[in-house]
């Protein structure tokens, strides 16, 4: 039976982590389109109404307590975990990344976001340069991009032969077959949205000087093969998934539904469970009476302005 003095206080935790958050979280949330008028009309005339506020932070702030009995259940249990997110440019996997790992430990969970490779990974095994990324026991990886990329930039751009696409879709379902038989949890997401979504997700980062830095030539160039990257993808998803690595599709038109949606998901995925932990009574502090703190120089501080 549950003690309500218990959850009444964890209610009230609740209630001042909430508090406490906000601005962190309305911080994220000013990356939002800061748009020109008209830009602003067309994004609220066709984007759909979204989570209200409160719902919304409420709702992550729960999933991300969860997320850190996940990381502490991975941590005692020395399991691997790998997720992939991948999906068309903006289509939102780095702001679900970002909350994932917001309230994480950074020595557990960590992201992986490769550049484009070099001339000399260019001539090794292709899943070579993956492979040291790969979680040891007791970490999460989160793959910004993936092995995938063969299947869908790669081929789309003309940067691998059909002969090394067809290669990789012969490839790629032993190679994820080998990490789970190694006791590895494989997960995989696509972020699926819209072509008239994505259009204007571009346009908000033309005219976001806070968002240009997120714009490539081949992000511009993706919305020219729109199309080829549809068919890339279908062929993708038909062909690597696998009983043992499935694909899982987020919709993500709404980026804090898909948020949700995702995090919600991931945790139904993982059987994690409460793991105890000692109780932490803070010693006191040993004071010396003879102890004098040293006077250090203005020079070392940094100006107050704020």
């Amino acid at each position: 039976m549950v003690n309500p003095d218990n959850q009444n206080e964890e209610l009230d935790w609740l209630e001042a982590e909430l508090a406490d958050t906000l601005d962190e979280d309305y911080e994220l949330e000013l990356s939002e389109p800061a748009l020109s008028m008209e830009i602003r009309k067309i994004y609220k005339r066709t984007h759909p109404d979204t989570i209200d506020r409160q719902t919304y932070f409420r709702s992550l702030l729960k999933l991300q307590s969860e997320l850190i009995k996940l990381q502490d259940w991975v941590a005692s249990t020395k399991k691997k975990v790998v997720v992939l997110f991948e999906g068309r440019d903006s289509a939102g996997k780095g702001g679900v990344i970002k909350r994932i790992t917001q309230r994480l430990n950074p020595r557990i969970c960590r992201v992986v976001a490769l550049p484009a490779p070099s001339d000399r990974e260019k001539t090794q095994w292709y899943f070579q340069r993956y492979v040291p990324h790969l979680p040891a026991g007791g970490e999460i990886v989160l793959f910004d991009r993936s092995w995938y990329n063969r299947a869908g930039v790669e081929r789309v751009m003309g940067f691998a032969s059909e002969e090394q696409v067809e290669r990789f879709f012969n490839d790629v379902p032993e190679f994820e077959r080998m990490l789970v038989r190694d006791d590895t949890i494989l997960i995989k997401y696509w972020f699926s949205i819209t072509d008239e979504e994505q259009q204007m997700r571009f346009l908000v980062r033309i005219h976001d000087p806070l968002k240009q830095w997120k714009l490539s030539p081949m992000d511009l160039q993706s919305r020219v093969n729109w199309e080829s990257y549809t068919r890339a993808k279908e062929e993708m998803l038909a062909r690597t998934n696998i009983p043992e690595a499935p694909w899982y599709i987020v919709e993500g038109n709404d980026k804090k539904r898909a948020r949700l949606n995702c995090m919600e998901h991931l945790l139904g995925l993982i059987p994690y469970q409460p793991v105890e932990h000692p109780v932490i009574d803070l010693p006191e502090r040993v004071f010396n009476p003879d102890y004098e703190r040293r006077v250090l120089p203005p020079e070392l501080y940094v100006p107050e302005k704020y």
